[in-house]
């Protein structure tokens, strides 16, 4: 991920001697019995806005348990105020890419990646291909919100018009992004773990391969095993949806370059916040020049001028758009929510912010690390701590820097003192902590994610196989004693 101030993890973590662990998890199992009644409640629709308040109550109790404990009011607002500013750079990344979807869409990018998608990507290869797809624009931007943002949206919709389940989809689209977020050298995370653990980046990637690609090759495999395996019998004939595409749009490649650029500046290392703008701004002269019925339909007149341009234009940056074709299975997939679109993430995030900031203004997040720490003393019981510490924190803080700052900190020493590479610990940190955090609705990836692809995270957490592997194959490795590297100076 490349989205986020990081700044925070140079600040030390907050510790409250006072607070007993039973206190620190008060507000935690609170808040997971809340939002699973609440789920049960309202399915799908909780993340409408009632798990938003969920999460406040959960801040709310978290409050109190610090109020007991003699924790400053003010410091509490001070952490929060911290929190939700260090998700400044995410709230403008959505912003952005409800904007840039909207201009992909009426410019025909989108129409088009999927239109020239389904005559390349047979159904039996499709999931497979998600991941390889994924995987190589992951790596080459360092970012899984990139990746989803583009040809996600795109895989997405091809699985919609081949029959294909999306959850499905989404959990290959995932499993590729995060292969590259984990393992991209231009990732924020994949420089932030070592530098927590106390290692150098590219020792850290190159042990992180060691997990990383048995834990991909075997989700492709399951993939390419489902892919054999679907029944296809009832898609609809692509030849249909070919007509009813190119109907709607001026379908061609030309509009390639638009995605292409974008891709090209992030590799080059230019801010993803300027290169979703510069996207959205191409799309929007994109769409000038190959659609303009469609921007003039959106604008709600016959004719194109300069008014009736601004119009349709700021309308598909800004609010809902639809283009209506003449097959009804495609109206749902030609539609965009804009900037609007995307502010009940924004509100999920910034509320899951408030229960991250007053559980580390407390000193509950630190205790449960702690607590975590203490519990185990072999070898194995340190990877299987660290990892349940990422875990907790991802469900916990709602963020995935945070989920790897707070045990990086807390772990580093207990490594070195069993005589452990501090790349074990980088390696962990990344196994557990950044792949996770998409699996967590009211995480900030993980409602990114979900908003981006239009899939609810309960819908693809069964089939993000990468995801959800990975902590399992570096707990397995520990178990094993498979690649766990000394440190020079052990005499172990």
């Amino acid at each position: 991920m490349e989205n986020q101030d990081t700044s925070f993890e140079n600040e030390p973590i907050i510790k409250n001697k006072d607070l007993r662990i039973g206190e620190a998890l008060i507000p935690v199992i609170a808040l997971v019995a809340m939002l699973g009644f609440n789920v049960y409640v309202f399915g799908d629709d909780s993340l409408s806005g009632s798990n938003q308040f969920v999460l406040l109550l959960g801040g709310a109790i978290a409050a109190i348990v610090g109020y007991f404990n003699k924790v400053d009011y003010n410091d509490m607002i001070d952490a929060v105020a911290n929190n939700i500013q260090s998700t400044a750079g995410a709230i403008l990344i959505l912003l952005m890419v409800g904007a840039l979807a909207g201009t992909w869409l009426v410019s025909g990018i989108i129409p088009t990646m999927i239109y020239y998608g389904l005559q390349i990507l047979n159904p039996t290869i499709f999931l497979a291909a998600c991941v390889i797809i994924c995987s190589v624009i992951s790596v080459a931007t360092g970012s899984s919100w990139t990746t989803s943002a583009t040809v996600g949206i795109a895989l997405i919709g091809i699985a919609e018009a081949l029959g294909i389940s999306v959850g499905m989809t989404a959990g290959a689209i995932l499993s590729g992004a995060y292969f590259g977020d984990k393992l991209s050298p231009l990732s924020d995370t994949t420089n932030l773990a070592p530098a927590m653990a106390g290692t150098d980046l590219f020792t850290h990637i190159r042990y992180m391969t060691l997990t990383t690609v048995p834990t991909i090759t075997v989700t492709i495999l399951v993939f390419i095993i489902i892919g054999l395996n679907l029944d296809v019998s009832g898609v609809t004939d692509t030849s249909v949806i070919l007509d009813s595409i190119r109907s709607s749009f001026n379908i061609s490649p030309w509009l390639f370059l638009v995605p292409v650029i974008v891709i090209a500046l992030i590799i080059k290392k230019v801010s993803p916040l300027i290169a979703l703008l510069l996207g959205t701004l191409l799309g929007a002269a994109a769409a000038l020049i190959f659609q303009p019925g469609i921007v003039a339909q959106i604008a709600g007149t016959d004719n194109l001028d300069f008014i009736s341009g601004y119009r349709g234009i700021m309308n598909a940056i800004t609010v809902d758009t639809a283009v209506v074709t003449d097959n009804e299975d495609l109206n749902d997939l030609f539609s965009s929510g804009g900037m609007a679109g995307m502010l009940g993430t924004i509100w999920l995030i910034i509320c899951a912010m408030v229960f991250g900031g007053i559980m580390e203004a407390i000193g509950a997040l630190a205790r449960i690390s702690q607590a975590l720490l203490n519990m185990f003393h072999t070898t194995f019981g340190l990877f299987a701590s660290t990892v349940f510490s990422c875990l907790t924190l991802n469900a916990t803080a709602s963020d995935q820097y945070l989920a790897i700052v707070v045990p990086g900190k807390m772990f580093a020493k207990a490594y070195r003192d069993k005589g452990l590479a501090p790349e074990n610990l980088s390696r962990t940190l990344e196994d557990s902590g950044t792949v996770t955090s998409v699996l967590i609705p009211w995480n900030t990836c993980g409602a990114y994610h979900s908003q981006v692809l239009g899939v609810p995270v309960i819908s693809y957490f069964g089939y993000a196989f990468f995801n959800y592997l990975s902590p399992f194959t570096t707990l397995l490795y520990a178990a094993l004693n498979i690649k766990i590297k000394q440190l020079i100076s052990s005499k172990s």
